[in-house]
């Protein structure tokens, strides 16, 4: 077994500096340039618009661009035929200006108002709030469930981990000021789903491999256990990256915030599953007695 192990813990310490930097610099673009809000948390104006016939969303954005209206965001709604425009601006002649400018171009397909709805900030707040808050009871609630389902040493390396992945990834959005939206924020919350399963399988090795290999000191142990689970966790990301990819060559602008976040994500949370949470495990010097409770003391018969 010790033949075909990897010694992952060997460059733990360069792992480290790497990720020290890493999480530097997102923390540093966040607080210099923030995140880019979209929408659903700035507010702004909807417009729906309905066609004639069914309507084409890349040429509807090239029309508004050509308009003046760069950052409309078009996306289907309900029928082929139906659109939804959302743009910022609370002008109540927006939705004929934007109706008319489509006319313009796209003489031989007519388009209607169908209705014209103004988002205040007043709800963008709350949804940034409402999703914030449900960032943190997430990882509130995993850090109880590891705490009980393994140790509470497991519990910080997993939590810490996460923080790690949430921060990178939003980073990354913050440095390219990539549109953060509702659908952006699912897509945080997907990677603390996703980094945790990956966190756990090695985590539970890890676990087992203390019953097993008792003679093995806690980095043979990590270094066993990431090995022997290293098929399935490249198994699991590449299918993964896959289909995140499909999404960013053909999901179209609507979902490429989506697409980036998870992308960024699942590869920082396979990282982090390895150089992360395991790393973490050492510097709290998890051992046997952590996870196996002593024998019961034996009763001792004391009649003569």
């Amino acid at each position: 077994m010790k033949l075909n192990t990897i010694n992952f813990m060997g460059v733990r310490n360069v792992a480290f500096a790497v990720t020290l930097f890493l999480t530097l610099l997102a923390v540093f673009s966040l607080f210099t340039k923030g995140l880019n809000f979209g929408l659903d948390f700035t507010g702004g104006t909807l417009i729906e618009l309905t066609y004639e016939r069914p309507a084409d969303l890349g040429e509807v954005r090239e029309q508004l661009n050509k308009a003046g209206y760069n950052e409309a965001i078009v996306q289907s709604f309900g029928a082929t035929t139906d659109l939804l425009v959302r743009m910022p601006g609370d002008d109540p002649k927006l939705g004929n200006e934007v109706a008319d400018a489509l006319r313009k171009g796209a003489s031989d397909n007519a388009v209607t108002v169908k209705r014209v709805e103004f988002v205040g900030p007043q709800v963008g707040e709350e949804l940034r709030d409402q999703g914030g808050l449900g960032m943190l009871l997430a990882l509130g609630g995993i850090l109880i469930y590891v705490a009980f389902r393994f140790q509470w040493k497991f519990a910080v390396g997993a939590i810490v981990s996460l923080i790690h992945d949430v921060i990178v990834a939003v980073g990354i959005l913050s440095y390219f000021q990539v549109s953060f939206d509702l659908t952006v924020l699912a897509a945080v919350l997907a990677i603390i789903g996703y980094s945790l399963n990956d966190t756990i399988v090695v985590f539970d090795r890890v676990r087992e491999n203390f019953r097993v290999l008792r003679k093995a000191s806690l980095i043979d142990n990590i270094n066993i256990s990431t090995t022997q689970t290293l098929l399935r966790t490249m198994a699991t990301s590449i299918s993964t990256l896959l289909a995140i990819v499909a999404l960013l060559l053909f999901g179209g602008d609507n979902l490429f915030g989506f697409a980036i976040t998870l992308f960024v994500g699942v590869l920082a949370g396979t990282y982090s599953s390895i150089y992360i949470a395991n790393v973490v495990l050492i510097w709290l010097n998890l051992s046997t007695e952590d996870l196996i409770p002593p024998a019961a003391a034996t009763e001792v018969d004391e009649r003569p």
